[in-house]
């Protein structure tokens, strides 16, 4: 730091502390003037004005009276971040590839979901600053989710806070759940999906069915009914899928200690498969 900068730093100090020290003992002058009111002396008037004389200038006079403390105007503070990266790299210069290796899509189908998730997702600008765009809140949630990164490096990726990536991904989660996932995920046209498993080599066939562990952090209640075989903390996905390899019903959330069986025994498609009911569904 410059000398400059530290004596201007030091004077900074000493005038606010002389300010403080100026406005206390100006509160402590008015409580006296108001205590001799109150008993009712006769020389209240001369008192009253021997000590707002001693009591001396106002807030704002002291505030000059020190010196070296200029106005200023007020203003939010942000941290400075790029977006170029998003901006001018991914969304004008990756092709198909780029795009799938790193969102697990193209780009056609990411700008169709934006597109889907738009009327939820759209955000108002404030004074303060710009809301986030709906692509933008869309890739930044997809990029979490597609990649191992935590929040504070998919923050300087996109040049956003950490606390706006977990916003965003809980925003888009939790909208993808509610407008889309009862009209994607469905069983469909069973028939179609056998007749398409057949000409596979795969005859009264329905659709193919596993499990998978999504790894979490360990739970503070019942941690041990959360470790799997394979020794780590996870919950169960199962998943149903047809011959096009799309998925037709999905069950998430037992402990990674329950077995893939018992998961689907307890799955509403066990239940509907019990009653020979095709319609829709996705638990």
């Amino acid at each position: 730091m410059e000398p400059s900068e530290i004596i201007a730093a030091v004077m900074a100090v000493v005038n606010t502390s002389r300010l403080i020290v100026h406005f206390i003992q100006r509160q402590t002058l008015r409580n006296q003037a108001r205590r001799l009111r109150q008993r009712g002396d006769d020389s209240d008037d001369d008192r009253d004005t021997d000590l707002s004389q001693r009591m001396g200038p106002r807030k704002l006079d002291i505030l000059v009276a020190v010196g070296h403390v200029d106005t200023v105007e007020r203003r939010f503070w942000a941290q400075e971040t790029s977006t170029d990266w998003w901006d001018r790299i991914v969304l004008k210069v990756w092709d198909e590839s780029q795009w799938l290796r790193n969102f697990r899509m193209r780009k056609s189908t990411f700008l169709e979901l934006c597109d889907l998730l738009s009327s939820a997702l759209k955000h108002q600008d404030t004074r303060m600053r710009a809301a986030l765009t709906v692509l933008k809140r869309v890739a930044i949630a997809l990029w979490k989710l597609a990649t191992p990164d935590s929040y504070r490096p998919v923050a300087n990726q996109f040049g956003v806070g950490k606390s706006t990536v977990g916003v965003a991904v809980m925003q888009v989660a939790n909208t993808i759940v509610e407008l889309l996932l009862s009209k994607v995920v469905t069983l469909g046209n069973v028939q179609a999906i056998v007749d398409g498993f057949a000409a596979m080599g795969f005859p009264n066939c329905g659709g193919a069915i596993d499990g998978t562990h999504i790894p979490i952090l360990g739970p503070d209640n019942q941690a041990s009914q959360y470790i799997n075989q394979k020794g780590y903390f996870s919950m169960v996905l199962q998943a149903l899928v047809d011959h096009k390899g799309c998925f037709t019903n999905i069950n998430v959330g037992w402990p990674g200690k329950v077995h893939d069986a018992r998961v689907f025994r307890n799955s509403g498609l066990f239940r509907r498969l019990q009653e020979g009911i095709t319609s829709r569904t996705r638990k």
